[in-house]
C-alpha cells in the first residue's frame, strides 16, 4: 500500500522566489561588525592598561612628576 501523503523532502519555494540569501548575508555582516567591535575594544583596553602601568611604574620608582 502506498503512502497517501504527498510529502516531499525538498524545501518549499518562497512566494517571491528569493532563496533566503539576504538573511544569511545579514547574519554574516552582524558577526563581522561584532568581531570588529571586540577587536577595537581590546585595542582600547590595551592602551588604557599600558598607560596605567607606566604611571604606576613611575610612582613606584619614587618620582614625583609622573604625569
Amino acid at each position: 500500500m502506498r503512502n497517501p501523503d504527498k510529502w516531499s523532502p525538498t524545501e518549499p519555494e518562497e512566494p517571491d522566489g528569493n532563496s533566503g540569501a539576504p538573511n544569511s548575508r545579514r547574519g554574516a555582516l552582524v558577526g563581522l561588525v561584532l568581531i570588529l567591535l571586540l577587536v577595537a575594544g581590546g585595542f582600547l583596553l590595551t592602551r588604557v592598561l599600558r598607560g596605567m602601568s607606566q604611571l604606576q611604574d613611575c610612582a613606584l620608582s619614587g618620582r614625583s612628576n609622573c604625569t
